[in-house]
């Protein structure tokens, strides 16, 4: 990794790449987006969030020459199967409307019961350099979809997830304090280790 200081992260999430790059620029590492280089978005085709998340990493690297990371990420509700899991994005439709997200998921548990709301935000982030094996780095976090949506920060199905052990949803919460409890987090912190660990 010595002297790769410029890595391309496969999404055009801007939440992501803040919270994603930020942690990074500890180690010298300048995050780009994928709008940066102009890269489309590949389509998902695979049925595992490491399949999907290398899909990225691949397409982005392949198409930049550069170090590229990229993280497929869902919630995971129980009573719903643990939909919509890698259909997370999906579930907003194309505007991603999250907000529809939400109210999707919160109709989809009503229409159940809505006893049981436990979930689990999952995170694989994948990092692919030319010429070195494929490196892949999973974070999970359980906890509760909660309703109605609260706060402001954050983003995706942040308002309405709520982390066990804290009386907050990810989205009443700032941006550090996010990051050391999330499943996006969680996983960042297994890449720092293995990739940085001695740096």
């Amino acid at each position: 990794m010595t002297g790769m200081k410029t890595w391309v992260l496969a999404s055009h999430n801007r939440g992501k790449i803040k919270e994603i790059g930020d942690q990074l620029a500890r180690f010298g590492v300048k995050l780009q987006s994928a709008a940066q280089f102009s890269l489309p978005e590949p389509e998902e085709t695979e049925a595992t969030f490491a399949g999907n998340a290398l899909l990225k990493a691949r397409a982005a690297s392949s198409a930049t020459g550069l170090p590229a990371l990229a993280d497929d990420s869902g919630l995971c509700v129980n009573a719903l199967n643990g939909q919509p899991g890698i259909h997370s994005a999906r579930w907003a439709g194309e505007s991603r409307d999250f907000n529809r997200a939400m109210q999707r998921v919160e109709s989809a548990l009503t229409a159940g019961g809505g006893n049981d709301r436990s979930a689990a935000f999952v995170c694989v982030l994948a990092l692919v350099v030319p010429g070195e094996a494929d490196r892949v780095y999973e974070g999970r976090i359980e906890g509760e979809v909660v309703w109605p949506p609260r706060g402001d920060a954050g983003f995706g199905y942040d308002p309405v997830f709520r982390p066990e052990g804290d009386h907050r949803v990810f989205a009443e919460m700032s941006s550090a304090e996010k990051a050391a409890l999330s499943h996006r987090g969680r996983a960042l912190s297994r890449l720092i280790e293995a990739e940085f660990g001695n740096d």
